[in-house]
């Protein structure tokens, strides 16, 4: 027995050794310039760059051994980048996220005094869209009126207006928010408000911008002239405008999606959020137009589940203090259709979030996972290829919230019982929501080969492409 403890305790020595030898002569042949760069200039870069969202550039090996133990730092506690779905459970366009090994790479190749190795093999840093992901704009949309950002140190969340009027109803393929003050604008969630020609006479009437804190969507359609003239309100398209940084919109085919856009109408930024700023700035961001040469043969259609959504809540919304709380929501598809892309949404209690749907053939669709929600990143999460869903399918949703002390993240100390209150449609981030938003078109067959995490010819034939 002592011979065979002896054996056991060499074997898991000597193959301890060898694991630490193999790392230690591994991080020895890493190089900025073979190994990190192509990283860095793929996931990093993007952001982090003149101009851009991110804190500091990473665009040269003097710039990233500067800020190495940032980015060790960010990169071992998954910080960074900011991709909070998880990868081991769908796939979306747009991934950014590093590998496993991608990570001890960083790791140990800063730990080993980052050598730059041979620079004649270096890559140079790519050339990134500085303007329009799509090129030269049919129509862009400004802001009637600059927002004045508070050099208070705080976050701010503001409804905007952008009224505008055309000769005629026409048909927009894509709608592409362009911030003016990148490190500032943290994400973007906007509609499209469609009126009736005969019913507003001028949209461009009332409030272009509130403080995102009144109650209700009535108290600020009034406040900003959105209601039409005999008092009906005009139609709403949520979700055809939204932003984050290092995000690029999606610029379906023309023949499956696209939206109409009529003669007289309104983008309603709600909400626009701004990070903190040190001292006071105006921000002049506006939205490109892309139009359509024809009406879309499936136009894009937007459905929300949970709050404000097609299904109810389960249990009653309601999380008593100091407690955990998951609840849930479920639809059935009444027939066949291909999902394009999800968006998760929660506010400061959320913790996890998971969705999927079940086909009557009791198969689960894999839809999208997040272990740890973070409300600072919401994405419209777009599926490599339009996902197929058959009709009498369930699409089941599932929040998990933390009201205890335990969560950092809780607006109030001591916690509070959340319960939403009836009539009270506030969007507020202290107050709290629960909604699985997904964009999808009818389907044909053939939806599953459509690529839409390619750019599209749509992208490719537009002159001026900003590169």
């Amino acid at each position: 027995m002592k011979k065979i403890a002896t054996l056991l305790l060499f074997v898991l020595f000597f193959s301890c050794n060898t694991e630490e030898k193999n790392e230690i002569e591994l991080s020895k042949t890493i190089t900025f310039a073979n190994d990190i760069a192509p990283i860095i200039f793929k996931n990093c870069t993007p952001c982090h760059r003149t101009g851009e969202a991110g804190p500091f550039p990473l665009t040269s090996y003097s710039e990233v051994k500067r800020n190495s133990n940032r980015i060790k730092f960010a990169v071992t506690t998954h910080y960074m980048p900011p991709w909070p779905a998880d990868p081991t459970y769908s796939h979306f366009a747009g991934e950014r996220v590093l590998t496993d090994s991608e990570i001890v790479l960083i790791k140990s190749w800063i730990e080993n005094k980052m050598p730059r190795g041979d620079t004649t093999i270096e890559p140079p840093c790519p050339n990134y869209f500085t303007g329009s992901f799509f090129g030269k704009p049919d129509l862009t949309i400004k802001m009637k009126d600059a927002v004045t950002i508070k050099g208070n140190g705080t976050d701010q969340f503001l409804v905007v207006k952008l009224p505008y009027e055309i000769e005629r109803d026409t048909f927009i393929q894509t709608i592409e928010f362009v911030p003016d003050q990148r490190k500032l604008i943290h994400h973007v969630n906007g509609h499209t408000i469609s009126f009736d020609e005969k019913k507003k006479k001028n949209v461009f009437e009332g409030k272009s911008i509130l403080p995102d804190v009144l109650e209700n969507f009535k108290e600020q359609f009034n406040e900003m002239g959105l209601a039409q003239d005999d008092g009906t309100f005009p139609v709403l398209t949520p979700g055809t405008v939204y932003y984050l940084p290092g995000y690029s919109p999606p610029a379906y085919p023309e023949n499956i999606s696209g939206y109409l856009l009529k003669k007289k109408g309104a983008f309603l930024l709600k909400n626009i959020h701004y990070g903190p700023s040190a001292k006071d700035t105006t921000d002049a961001s506006c939205i490109n137009l892309f139009f359509s040469a024809k009406a879309p043969e499936r136009p894009l259609q937007e459905a929300q589940l949970g709050t404000f959504g097609l299904a109810p809540i389960e249990p009653a919304f309601i999380i008593p203090a100091n407690e955990v709380q998951t609840f849930h929501t479920h639809w059935r598809v009444p027939k066949d259709i291909s999902l394009l892309s999800v968006n998760p949404h929660m506010h400061l209690l959320g913790t996890k979030f998971l969705a999927y749907a079940v086909t009557p053939e009791m198969d689960t669709i894999r839809l999208i996972r997040i272990n740890k929600w973070d409300f600072r990143w919401q994405y419209y999460y777009t599926f490599l290829h339009p996902l197929k869903i058959p009709a009498g399918s369930e699409l089941h949703a599932f929040g998990t919230f933390d009201n205890t002390k335990n969560n950092p993240l809780n607006p109030f100390s001591p916690p509070q019982t959340f319960s939403r209150r009836e009539g009270k449609e506030s969007m507020k981030t202290t107050e709290e929501m629960f909604q699985f938003i997904f964009t999808f078109i009818p389907y044909q067959k053939g939806d599953e080969n459509i690529e839409l995490s390619k750019p599209s010819k749509f992208n490719q034939s537009r002159e001026g492409n900003g590169r």
